[in-house]
This record gives structure tokens, sequence and C-alpha cells, in this order.
């Protein structure tokens, strides 16, 4: 198995805004920074966001990554593919991950591997969220959803509580829930949803159908075909918070990580950032929070100085 002979000073596993974001200020603060990154960051998925600082026509979410990963490089942080397998804390402090025939050992471990979407059961997935016609964020363009028919499918409360914020920019909006999520729903949250005038629908599973103009569903109250422009997909997400659990690091009972205001885990030199941390899924707030990680990590390490010029 192959070894860095020195630790680096931080080791950022996820390769996402927020991974990208602390790569780059590590890089400028002159620290050693290796991200590991699997390939794949829920970003790729924007075919454009309009509620990204300095993008106001927009970015897709490839180019915006391409653009982060270039800006990191300048500052020689070292971006690697690959999987972390195994996470651990020596006597010394020192952190070990495994990743196929490598061992990294770094000071500081910033997370920010983020959340894996839980896909709806619908055919054609990727193509439709590629077209806008699949939705998974109504924070990021519910604006762009404006007097837009609507549907919100998901799980229960959570596909509710979604279906009443997008309230805000369209009367035309259902929940579409499956027939096992009958008794899901809150009689408060019922009550809430009426005096929104928020349909209520149980979908026939299987019958959701796309086609060039938006979405279709089948009702199995009435049997009949319902057409939207668009849907919000909310059957919640899986934070990827593993490697922080086998550190017996704190997580909440949906598996994200507690930190502190400096955004260290309850685990000393462990750092997160990002989705894997709140429930806000923001590039803004994920950029955010890596800064703030990325500085106090730069302060928690020995200071190296500049050499002199004669």
């Amino acid at each position: 198995m192959d070894a860095i002979a020195a630790p680096l000073d931080c080791l950022v596993i996820g390769g996402g805004p927020a991974g990208l974001t602390a790569a780059t200020y590590l890089g400028r603060f002159r620290r050693r920074v290796t991200v590991i990154d699997k390939g794949w960051s829920r970003a790729e998925w924007i075919t454009r966001s309009r509620n990204v600082p300095g993008f106001p026509a927009g970015v897709g979410g490839p180019v915006l990554l391409d653009l982060m990963r270039s800006q990191a490089r300048c500052y020689d942080a070292e971006l690697q593919l690959g999987t972390i397998d195994t996470l651990s804390r020596g006597s010394d402090g020192l952190f070990t991950a495994r990743l196929a025939n490598t061992q990294l050992t770094a000071h500081t471990v910033l997370l920010a591997s983020g959340v894996v979407e839980n896909k709806p059961p619908l055919a054609h997935l990727a193509d439709a969220v590629k077209r806008g016609l699949i939705r998974t964020c109504p924070v990021c363009d519910g604006y762009e959803a404006i007097d837009k028919c609507i549907a919100v499918f998901g799980n229960g409360e959570h596909a509710a509580r979604e279906t009443l914020f997008l309230r805000t920019y369209s009367s035309r909006i259902s929940l579409l829930l499956t027939l096992a999520d009958t008794a899901a729903l809150s009689d408060q949250t019922k009550a809430a949803l009426e005096a929104a005038g928020i349909e209520l629908n149980h979908v026939v599973v299987g019958s959701v159908g796309i086609d060039q103009d938006g979405i279709t569903v089948l009702s199995a109250e009435d049997g009949r075909q319902h057409h939207f422009d668009l849907v919000y997909s909310a059957f919640g997400m899986t934070p990827q918070s593993s490697l922080a659990a086998a550190l017996s690091a704190r997580v909440n009972e949906l598996g994200r990580l507690f930190v502190n205001e400096h955004q260290q885990t309850s685990v000393q030199g462990l750092y997160a950032a990002g989705d894997l941390v709140r429930g806000l899924n923001q590039i803004s707030v994920a950029a955010g929070e890596a800064a703030i990680a990325a500085t106090a990590i730069h302060n928690s390490l020995p200071r190296s100085f500049a050499s002199q010029i004669a």
C-alpha cells in the first residue's frame, strides 16, 4: 500500500461546492490540501440556477463545478477521484484515510460528502431533471415556477411542508402521495393544506408519465389523469455520514452532523460543511460553511512562515 510520507494539513472528502471552496481557501492559506471526490455531486443535477451570487443569468451545475475546480487548482490544491473506504484517528491525533491501494494521513479532515437524493419512483428520471420537469429544490428555483401548475410528489409531512412553501409561487399546486401515505399526514397539516387551497391526491405508482409538455399522473381517488407543468420530488435525502459515525461523531436523528461555530464536529480535528450539516441544501450556504471551516482549520494548525527574502 502506497502512503504519503508527510501528513496533509487537511484532507477534504467531497468535491462539491463545499469541498472545493474549502480547497481554494486552504490553498490560499498555503496549506497542503487534497480533495478526494467520488466523481459525482448533487450540483451536477442543476440545469441552471439563478440564485448563486454573481450569476444573474444563472449557471449550470457542471459549469460551476468546473470553474471551482480550476480555481482550487490555481492555489495548488490536489484533486483526486476516489472513494474513502475507512477513516480513523490515531493516538497521535492524525487521521488515516484508506482508499483503493492508497493511504493518506492528515492533521485535519473536512467532510463535505453531502447527501444523496432519495429518488422518486419515476422512469426516465435523469432526462426529466435535465429538462426541468422534475425538480428537487424549491428554495433554488421556486421563483422560476411562478404561476405554473405544480405538483409535489413525496412522502408525508416532508412533502406537505414543501408544498406549503411552494404555495408562495403559485395558486395551482397539488400534493401527490402514494396510497401507503394515506395516514401519513397529521390533522393539523391537512387543515393547513386545505386552508392554502392545496389539492391532495394519491397517485397510482407506475402511472406517472413524462411528455413534451409536462408530467401526467393517474389519481387513485377519481381515476382521472392530472397534468402538471412540473413536479417537485420530496422523498427526502440520505446524509453521507458513515465515515463520521465510525469516528463516533455526533449526528442528529436524520444523520446530519452536529458542528460548533467553527464547523468542527464533536471529534477534534474533524470538520464538516455543506448539506451534510444542515437541511438548507444551498450552494451559498455550503460555500460559507466551508470558508468558516477552512479558516478555523488554518488557525488550528502550527503557523508556517514565508521564507525571508534577502
